[in-house]
């Protein structure tokens, strides 16, 4: 049972709750650094601790159904199916229904629409903010006007809609269907089957459950390792007693997970529901539907800073030792803001405690019933849902060994009942953690989303509220892009998947959802990381590695359909594409190509040089127009970097200051960071002056002459 009842209690401070908490509020620890590197955070302590008085796991610092799967049941890990009888779930759930059967989707890239703040990297455009449109839409009476934000998943006359609204499903199928590259789709799996090994010590996760798909097209669904492995865990000899190989749970499809923070999602979804019903403004201060919520600055908090974790609330607060719901709630209404509200971000399971709390007063009900009335039971969602009935722990993956110091409790495997520490002390429902479910719910959950709130047939928030969800709140806090609950552009978990319109979050048992827009996919990661014990993994690192490889399953097509140069996305890499000597005649002489880029911002870009005896080189100004039309963009300084768009755009470059020389031109492209974006491409090479083609990457015998050294040809 909910202890909050009417005015939710405290954050559970699980040491558990989210190992991405260091790299959203730069922690300082010694292991979070390992993990990562830390996270710049203007202002505040940082870092979330653990019940033990501990730091978080911390990755880098900078930097996504509805019904039940189709009756044949997933695919196993051989790619063939398998039955998954509901008999598994010991009668505690709806039996499976059968599976959808409409045709694959067609993409069409970027359902919910672009939502890169103006003046971002890949943002363009002029005129109004994003945040300011957002802030205008909802902070009108609490109403939601009815017409989508520019670029939104709009009306009814966007084909995005209308295919939504015909009550289409996801379904398994190809990657082919899914528009993907069957080749390094399966490599997703592989990369998440690597950290079942030494990582580098010991094993990441016991087990993990890969979910990937484009449009309404499940491509990829994969599972293994263990749900259950681990009995025992010895904290001083950092030893641990395992099941017999008989006894042990293997990791299935369906398998059901602690989702952790990924809670937080599902209680921002259930705050904008309300501010489209006029309950509640995005801009009003807490203390007007909470009044307790008051006291050394709490006052001036909005609805929008515990959203965004603007509020200046610190990180969390040890719930878990007070033995009375009342003296949770006397806990939380005795916090007081460690920063002014708004002036820094700081990642604090507070703001969604409060917020819980904020909900089950303006609605009557508590936050479980909210859930499953609002958002799991109108998508089908039946194996999403807050404290899971015994019958489902068979089918559920054990988290954590609980013992002092590294935890706050001593009830040993956590195993069918949450782990965050405060959430489990708040009764198993919290706004922060709390909520289980599949890996299908989730994609369905994305599919919802992309679609702009709706899922075969049934509208759980409208276009406008989506693109709200996606929208950057936290533009005075680089690094930290927030949306209304949704994590922003975050390449420390997101890996080349991160893009000006990529929304997710992560949780701390292990769990991450991502999902991009602009390319219509969808990415689900869930493992048992804290199987044994939270202290054997760190960082984010197999989240990054499916990031990066599931970004390379979707295709960038040339015009012409054949190859390009391609830079690759390792991380650390560099490379040249060097052209032959040439001399231009006349001040008239251009270099024209056509480019497509997406890197790190500040950590990754391509570099157009000249140079006269090949080894001193020199920077080449040049433009950039995209394919679709539209003003050049100028890079005086020879160099260019961060998202293009997703489309090719033409690249210009005047060779006036070497007429009359010999001159050597190359694209230098390099990556310096741990962290990596999709890429760069280059293609159809062209050096011309008016009355003569100087080269030509077409004509064999030119094309010949490049020196590619770091560059590859590629197809996709």
């Amino acid at each position: 049972m909910n202890q909050l009842t009417g005015a939710v209690g405290g954050d559970g401070t699980n040491v558990a709750e989210d190992d991405g908490d260091a790299a959203r509020n730069g922690d300082g620890c010694a292991a979070r650094r390992e993990a990562g590197g830390a996270r710049r955070e203007a202002g505040g302590d940082g870092g979330r601790h653990d019940a033990g008085g501990g730091r978080r796991d911390a990755p880098d610092a900078r930097y996504g159904g509805g019904g039940t799967p189709p009756a044949e049941g997933p695919r196993d890990a051989g790619g063939g199916r398998r039955d998954a009888p509901d008999a598994r779930y010991g009668g505690g759930g709806t039996p499976r229904a059968e599976g959808p059967r409409d045709a694959p989707d067609a993409r069409n890239g970027g359902a919910v629409g672009g939502r890169a703040a103006a003046g971002s990297p890949g943002g363009g455009g002029v005129g109004p903010s994003r945040r300011r449109l957002g802030a205008r839409l909802l902070a009108l009476g609490g109403v939601l006007v009815l017409q989508a934000l520019p670029g939104a998943a709009g009306a009814h006359g966007n084909p995005v809609e209308r295919r939504a609204l015909q009550g289409l499903r996801l379904r398994y199928g190809s990657a082919r269907q899914a528009g993907l590259l069957e080749r390094h789709l399966e490599g997703v799996a592989d990369e998440a089957r690597r950290f079942l090994g030494p990582s580098p010590e010991h094993p990441y996760y016991a087990g993990a459950v890969v979910l990937a798909g484009r449009g309404r097209t499940v491509a990829l669904h994969r599972a293994m390792g263990d749900a259950v492995r681990y009995a025992d865990y010895d904290g001083r000899l950092d030893r641990v007693r395992e099941y017999p190989a008989a006894e042990r749970i293997p990791m299935a499809e369906d398998t059901v997970f602690d989702l952790a923070s990924l809670t937080k999602l599902f209680t921002s979804l259930l705050a904008v529901q309300q501010m489209e019903r006029g309950r509640l403004e995005l801009e009003a201060p807490v203390d007007r539907y909470l009044p307790e919520f008051t006291g050394g600055g709490k006052e001036l908090v909005t609805v929008r800073q515990l959203l965004t974790h603007t509020s200046g609330l610190r990180s969390w607060a040890p719930f878990y030792q007070e033995s009375t719901r009342e003296g949770r709630l006397r806990l939380l209404w005795s916090v007081r803001p460690q920063d002014t509200p708004g002036t820094v971000y700081r990642y604090s399971d507070l703001n969604l405690i409060a917020l819980q709390l904020l909900l089950e007063r303006i609605t009557g009900r508590t936050l479980d019933v909210l859930l499953h009335d609002e958002i799991t039971a109108p998508l089908g969602m039946h194996r999403t849902r807050y404290n899971p009935p015994l019958s489902w722990r068979r089918v559920t993956a054990a988290t954590e060994i609980q013992r002092p110091p590294w935890s706050g409790l001593d009830r040993g495997l956590v195993w069918g009942e949450v782990h965050d520490e405060n959430a489990y002390a708040l009764g198993g429902v919290a706004g922060h953690a709390g909520v289980f479910g599949t890996a299908w719910d989730l994609a369905v959950l994305a599919r919802t989303l992309l679609d702009g709130g709706v899922y075969a047939g049934r509208r759980i928030l409208r276009p406008a509220s989506v693109e709200l969800l996606f929208t950057d709140y936290n533009t005075a806090f680089p690094g930290h892009d927030h949306g209304l609950g949704f994590e922003l552009y975050q390449h420390w978990y997101m890996g080349a998947m991160a893009t000006p319109h990529s929304a997710g979050h992560t949780g701390f048992t292990g769990t991450s959802l991502v999902l991009d827009p602009s390319t219509d996919s969808f990415l689900i990661l869930l493992g048992n990381s804290v199987h044994p014990v939270r202290t054997w993994r760190a960082g984010s690192a197999p989240r990054v590695a499916v990031g990066n490889r599931f970004a390379r399953a979707v295709p960038v097509r040339t015009r012409h359909g054949g190859a390009a140069w391609f830079s690759g996305n390792t991380p650390g890499a560099s490379g040249t594409l060097t052209l032959p000597p040439l001399t231009p005649t006349t001040a008239s002489a251009r270099l024209r190509c056509a480019v497509w880029w997406d890197t790190v911002p500040g950590e990754g870009a391509f570099h157009l040089e000249a140079s006269a005896d090949g080894q001193a080189w020199e920077p080449v100004a040049f433009s950039t127009v995209r394919s679709t039309g539209g003003a050049a963009e100028q890079w005086p300084q020879g160099t260019a970097g961060g998202w293009s768009g997703r489309v090719w755009h033409r690249l210009e470059a005047p060779l006036t200051a070497w007429a009359g020389r010999e001159v050597r031109l190359r694209v230098r492209h390099e990556a310096t960071g741990r962290y990596v974006g999709r890429g760069v491409y280059v293609d159809a090479l062209r050096i011309a002056e008016p009355a003569r083609l100087l080269f030509a990457e077409d004509r064999p015998d030119d094309a010949g002459r490049i020196e590619a050294a770091g560059w590859t040809r590629s197809a996709d």
